[in-house]
């Protein structure tokens, strides 16, 4: 058994282990993740992961931090190409990138969307959800202080926003959107529209 297995340069069987693991995710869903079954796919032995992961925990923490990190990615890039626009232009360029990160990236947001399985407090993932969360209500206030945003507080704006992109980004890896005739399969372009709906709904 020794023989076949990998080795790895310092720092790259993390990296590999956090890999095997999105393998994992992507055939069976969080329910088949386990150190030992991620160290199987990387090719080394059972113990070698527990320098880095000492727990499942630890593990699907991992691949939540590198998920924040992408999407936090995503979201900058938007705000800054959207920067010369109005407030409520801002959120809805923050909105849809949201959306593209959530299709594209569907086992990264199932581990981050599952709290019971990350130490979502006791790692540095609180924090860069609360940055997102500063950034959308900041705009929002703005859009209302512009006049932009009207008949609705910031505060309502924002919660019914982020239920309506967390709901469809929940619907599509739950395979709920499936049951629902889309032209082409094209799930992405469902949401796009309709978060595109409801932030024009919020300018009337």
């Amino acid at each position: 058994m020794a023989d076949t297995q990998r080795s790895y340069h310092h720092g790259a069987l993390k990296a590999a282990l956090i890999d095997a693991t999105l393998v994992l995710l992507k055939e069976g869903g969080i329910e088949a993740v386990s150190v030992r079954e991620a160290a199987k796919r990387a090719g080394v032995s059972p113990g070698a992961p527990f320098r880095h992961f000492p727990s499942r925990t630890a593990l699907l923490n991992a691949v939540a931090e590198e998920a924040m990190v992408r999407l936090t990615m995503q979201i900058d890039q938007a705000l800054t190409q959207a920067a010369s626009l109005s407030p409520l232009e801002q959120y809805r360029a923050l909105g849809q990138a949201f959306l593209i990160w959530a299709f594209e990236n569907p086992h990264h947001f199932q581990v981050i969307s599952t709290r019971a399985v990350i130490d979502f407090e006791g790692s540095g993932l609180r924090a860069s959800n609360d940055k997102i969360r500063r950034q959308m209500r900041q705009l929002l206030n703005d859009a209302v202080s512009s006049g932009e945003l009207v008949g609705i507080s910031a505060e309502d704006a924002l919660l019914s926003t982020r239920a309506l992109a967390y709901g469809l980004a929940r619907m599509n890896i739950d395979g709920q959107l499936q049951s629902w005739d889309v032209e082409s399969g094209n799930y992405l372009g469902l949401a796009q529209h309709l978060i595109n709906e409801q932030i024009d709904r919020l300018k009337r």
